[in-house]
């Protein structure tokens, strides 16, 4: 997410309360998750697991729950509790806004696109043209949505991400502030769901369609022409790339890549990166023809098992 304006160091340190390691005036663009930041960008942290990966990022802002060695060219945020921060600057940079109408007066619907009745079209919301947004669709606040693009009644844009830390209190949730981005020449069926991102977009790629009652997770991103079969369970900060297909009930782990031209049969659990140009089956995910030579071998146990009794 990137800021309105460049803001310093020091009037982020002042918005968040906390002490900075760096220049006043150390320039700060924007705040990201760490898979995705860029320079001039914030990052958090507040693991030591994770505080290498952090300072060692491509972001040039760590907020951060320890004082240690700020790296050359970078700055720190000291925080006592970095996540309780960063949702500071979500809610200080991307506050919820309300609307009292069905369609907000800051969306932009383009030509010959069809709007069914019960849709409700957040603020700042971007619809190309030639569209169809069938009855009942909800799309949130700051979604694109491309040209030829035709989404299905009840489907859901831009609701949260499904993100929390585990508190003594019970489960603080991580803000979303990003955005869902369709591309053009994109179906997307009924009661589908499609979570922004927590600081970036999650991208569904130009001429990829989608069956009904699929969950997208957040961040994550589809490449073009991929067909996604109903039922299927995409979670956070997945890449799913080019010309992907995936078939009924599979469900991903977070944080994996599907290659280009894999194909997903149907009820499998992507547990892992999987590489392009060939079919996968199975819990845990393998190639489709071993993982069906092994269930065709365990077909056999009992005739071999009947095998070594007869000959004893």
């Amino acid at each position: 997410m990137k800021f309105p304006k460049e803001y310093t160091l020091k009037e982020i340190a002042q918005i968040i309360n906390c002490e900075f390691v760096g220049d006043d005036d150390f320039p700060v663009m924007g705040m990201n998750e760490i898979h995705v930041v860029e320079a001039g960008d914030i990052v958090f942290v507040d693991h030591p697991k994770y505080y290498n990966k952090a300072l060692e990022s491509a972001a040039t802002i760590v907020l951060i729950n320890k004082s240690v060695e700020c790296p050359e060219g970078k700055a720190l945020l000291i925080s006592d509790d970095p996540f309780r921060d960063f949702n500071k600057l979500t809610q200080y940079f991307k506050p919820f806004q309300a609307t009292n109408s069905s369609i907000a007066p800051t969306a932009t619907i383009g030509k010959n696109t069809i709007v069914q009745p019960n849709c409700f079209i957040g603020n700042n919301v971007t619809i190309g043209d030639n569209c169809i947004i069938h009855a009942n669709v909800t799309i949130y606040d700051d979604a694109v949505i491309g040209n030829n693009v035709t989404i299905h009644s009840g489907s859901i844009l831009g609701a949260s991400a499904f993100y929390y830390k585990n508190r003594p209190e019970g489960f603080d949730q991580l803000l979303s502030g990003g955005r869902v981005v369709i591309e053009d020449n994109v179906d997307i069926g009924a009661l589908c769901t499609i979570d922004k991102g927590v600081t970036g977009d999650t991208t569904i790629g130009a001429g990829s369609k989608l069956d009904n009652q699929i969950q997208v997770g957040h961040d994550t991103v589809i490449g073009k022409k991929c067909l996604i079969a109903s039922q299927v369970g995409i979670a956070g900060c997945c890449i799913i790339e080019d010309e992907v297909t995936i078939w009924g009930q599979v469900g991903t782990n977070s944080g994996i890549t599907i290659g280009k031209k894999a194909v997903i049969l149907g009820q499998t659990g992507v547990t892992k990166s999987v590489e392009g140009g060939k079919s996968y089956f199975g819990t845990p995910i393998e190639e489709s023809r071993v993982k069906l030579k092994e269930l065709a071998y365990v077909k056999q146990i009992p005739n071999i098992l009947n095998e070594l009794k007869s000959n004893k």
